[in-house]
């Protein structure tokens, strides 16, 4: 691109937790701005202000290959990111295994086949930590991806996680195309999804206890025994990140991944157990009653931490520490409290 080319990004799901994340900071910073100094483009390769463009579900059914081609065809397109997907707790996983790999695996493939027939050279897709064995080494490094067996919980969505690593990987060994993937840790923050039995673990406690506060009640049960240790990732953090990956320059890129071996964590390198968060978001919400453990329930993983060196190789760290983010988050969920009791 030159200098004065106005990039046209995609970005699929941006109504989405993560993907309005990022489309509010390309808005705000543009695609430069998230870069660590090392990485920052010469002048004379700076892109102008991006435009984005976006398509809701009535718009656009990424489900539907012949829909999501002629819009690739129908649209002059720089860069993809893919955010869009099918994502859910441990309940919603284990309820409805089918369409998280059904609904994942189309959404991908239709995407990713899409931007290579309309010759889209540079791509992003977003996939998440449930794709490395259950019994991983911790921290886990990229190079555990097929060592092991997965967590039942979720291994149909981590599948279709990994067929969307392997399939930029193809397009790229195959087309020479540039598309790079990285995998978060578990994210939450504004826009997230609170529902009830749909959620995951953050917003479905932050939900949990603010209703306990709000009604005084003398107990919160959380499932699991409260062991398992988990690191979460602000959404902020998580758009900064996929930005600062997305727009290193191509050497770089390569020169810190393999070919078969593409992706790149992303998380802050620390983690916290199940009571620890509880009691964190205990404090955030205000909430003075008891916190009992179900151990009835899926703990799913022992641990799940990320080896993040690799991104901090290329520049770039998380900057809100778990307390800030959850209050943050917290206020987030006050301010909008009419629509996420839906």
């Amino acid at each position: 691109m030159t200098a004065t080319h106005k990039p046209i990004i995609f970005i699929a799901g941006h109504r989405g937790m993560v993907g309005s994340a990022i489309a509010r900071q390309l808005q705000v910073q543009g695609p430069d701005q998230a870069q660590g100094p090392d990485q920052a483009r010469a002048p004379d390769q700076a892109q102008a202000q991006p435009e984005l463009l976006t398509a809701s579900r009535a718009e656009l059914d990424l489900l539907d290959q012949q829909a999501v081609n002629a819009f690739f065809q129908q649209h002059p397109i720089d860069q993809v990111i893919i955010a869009a997907a099918k994502v859910g707790g441990i309940l919603a996983n284990n309820s409805l295994p089918a369409e998280f790999i059904y609904q994942n695996l189309m959404i991908e493939a239709n995407l990713i086949n899409a931007a290579h027939q309309a010759d889209i050279q540079q791509l992003l897709f977003l996939g998440s930590s449930c794709i490395y064995p259950r019994e991983a080494p911790q921290p886990m490094a990229e190079d555990a991806l097929l060592t092991g067996l997965l967590e039942p919980t979720n291994e149909p969505y981590a599948i279709a996680k990994i067929a969307g690593i392997k399939l930029c990987e193809s397009y790229n060994r195959q087309y020479g195309r540039d598309y790079r993937s990285v995998m978060p840790t578990n994210l939450y923050g504004p826009g997230d999804n609170f529902h009830p039995e749909h959620s995951h673990v953050i917003p479905a406690l932050l939900r949990r206890f603010h209703e306990a506060t709000q009604s005084n009640a003398p107990e919160v049960v959380i499932w699991g025994s409260g062991t398992p240790k988990r690191e979460f990732l602000h959404v902020d953090d998580m758009a900064a990140a996929c930005l600062h990956v997305l727009n290193l320059d191509l050497e770089t890129y390569q020169a810190n991944t393999q070919p078969m071996c593409s992706h790149i964590n992303v998380g802050t390198g620390v983690d916290v157990t199940i009571r620890e968060l509880a009691e964190t978001i205990a404090k955030v919400t205000g909430y003075q009653g008891n916190l009992r453990f179900d151990p009835s329930k899926p703990d799913g993983p022992p641990r799940k931490l990320l080896d993040v060196s690799r991104l901090n190789a290329l520049g770039w760290q998380a900057q809100y520490d778990l307390e800030t983010g959850l209050a943050q988050t917290y206020r987030w969920f006050l301010d909008h409290l009419e629509h996420v009791r839906r």
